[in-house]
């Protein structure tokens, strides 16, 4: 039986990013994910790395400065994958006072320390670019900064530095038995065929997400003061209808936001809501009257409507938020509390969350660890780079010139998406290419063998779904029948991979 220090469960951002951290301190971990990572509340989010303007609202500072802090880090550790972004806000006399916006941009803009995003100013719409867009109505608005992400490749990256610094990732494996004594845990995992393993652990983390507190119910059999509120946010994809860089966040008559966001070139992301959830979060999907609502919201603004039937695509997650007995959904608090119990074999439980503060959390997590397991470690991922963020000056752009340069025959557009995708790490991928003809076949259009044989072996990824959209985004543009080209291929390649 293998036995770990540490023990993880989830595969999420969090439980990915606790697995790393410990990982990197020299603990023996493993993490569990029942399916593939990031395949439920971390793919399913706005893509922002953000300090969330709108939770100043709630008097949420100390969680907008901690998540602001942790935009600076974020954008130092991954600037292929994050990168800055500058929003815009239409102003008109029925939305919030122009004053208070103003105060509440000031203190976004002060509660931290800003490295590379500008500060907010005031805007006239009728002379700045992202005003051609509007309707003719909105004549002054305000602009700030925040940044993007590529939210999943974000959780592979740090599962994959975990595994890159000794620790176990098992995907498709559920936790179905736990039994705890004064020492351990002694755990059965299942796979996807059925198969069983046993392994123990000094110590377990509980990072299940939405799953967290039916998991100390059911298999771990351990009760708890907290709990999460599951909140349902849903987006939809539709063609872009503007050239500039620029995001849109705009008020509501219900006083909620939405974001309008440049997304993969040709296309804008708009979303989310906020419901109450009661449902399987395995199941969760967009209702109609969400889609039809983000479209009305969206064009009290946008000069040319969007239509539910030009929607591209659609997604739905379940965000685990900590239980804080707010009325609306809303307004629950987007961070998270941790809860430890050390009634034998360690137990440590993590409720709540958002996608910006996830390094912290998992420092704050190995706090714990270090208390119950002796690990005196120092903390690192600050100043660490995630897989492929080691460029020059976390400068993009001029590495994107610099792959250009020095792969001539390949399509730019190719080296650009590789580029932005894998940064450095696209070494590894086109090793020994030089052209074209070197890429191996043509799977389906944009991706070649070379490409989805890098993600069976160094990124987890199992599937099409795995890699047309928590690898890429290239199922944006895959019709069904390519799709299954996919598969197949997979299916015929997976063996010589070692699966």
């Amino acid at each position: 039986m293998a036995a770990y220090d540490l023990f993880v469960v989830g595969g999420g951002i969090n439980g990915a990013g606790i697995a790393r951290d410990a990982a990197g301190r020299g603990l023996s971990v493993m993490l569990c994910e029942q399916d593939d990572l990031a395949s439920h509340t971390s793919s399913a989010s706005t893509k922002l790395i953000h300090g969330g303007l709108r939770y100043l609202e709630y008097r949420e500072f100390g969680l907008v400065r901690k998540a602001l802090q942790e935009r600076e880090v974020l954008l130092r550790a991954a600037p292929h994958i994050i990168g800055p972004m500058r929003f815009v806000m239409p102003h008109d006399e029925g939305q919030r006072p122009a004053w208070m916006i103003r105060a509440g941009l000031f203190l976004y803009d002060h509660l931290a320390v800003r490295e590379r995003l500008p500060g907010s100013c005031g805007v006239d719409l009728r002379r700045h670019p992202a005003g051609h867009a509007l309707q003719p109505a909105f004549v002054r608005g305000f602009e700030y900064s925040d940044a993007w992400v590529q939210d999943a490749r974000l959780v592979v990256l740090n599962a994959m530095d975990a595994h890159e610094r000794g620790a176990r990732i098992a995907t498709r494996a559920s936790l179905v038995a736990a039994r705890r004594d004064d020492e351990a845990w002694s755990l059965t995992l299942q796979n996807q065929h059925g198969g069983r393993e046993a392994v123990s652990a000094r110590m377990l983390v509980n990072a299940a997400g939405p799953w967290v507190s039916s998991l100390l119910h059911g298999v771990l059999r351990v009760g708890s003061a907290k709990a999460v509120r599951l909140v349902k946010g849903s987006h939809i994809v539709v063609r872009r209808r503007f050239e500039h860089p620029y995001a849109y966040i705009f008020q509501n008559p219900d006083r909620r936001i939405i974001f309008a966001i440049p997304f993969e070139r040709d296309y804008c992301l708009i979303g989310t809501t906020d419901l109450d959830y009661r449902g399987d979060p395995a199941k969760v999907a967009i209702e109609p009257d969400e889609v039809s609502y983000l479209c009305r919201m969206a064009n009290r603004y946008f000069r040319e409507p969007i239509r539910p039937d030009e929607v591209a695509w659609q997604f739905s997650g379940v965000r685990p938020l900590l239980d804080d007995d707010a009325g609306e959904a809303a307004s629950v608090t987007r961070d998270y509390a941790l809860e430890l119990d050390t009634a034998r074999a360690p137990l440590l439980s993590v409720f709540g969350g958002k996608l910006t503060t996830y390094r912290k959390l998992a420092e704050e997590v190995m706090e714990a660890v270090a208390s119950q397991l002796g690990n005196s470690a120092p903390p690192w991922t600050a100043d660490a780079p995630l897989p492929g963020g080691d460029l020059p000056g976390a400068d993009i752009d001029a590495f994107v010139q610099r792959q250009l340069l020095r792969w001539p025959r390949l399509p730019p557009a190719l080296i650009e998406r590789y580029a932005r995708t894998y940064g450095s790490r696209m070494e590894a991928l086109l090793d020994g290419v030089a052209d074209t003809a070197d890429l191996g076949d043509e799977i389906i259009p944009g991706l070649f063998g070379s490409e989805a044989r890098y993600l069976m072996r160094e990124e987890f990824a199992l599937t099409a779904e795995d890699i047309l959209w928590r690898r890429t985004k290239l199922g944006l543009g895959a019709a069904d029948e390519e799709v299954g080209a996919l598969q197949r291929w997979i299916e015929r390649h997976r063996a010589g991979l070692g699966d």
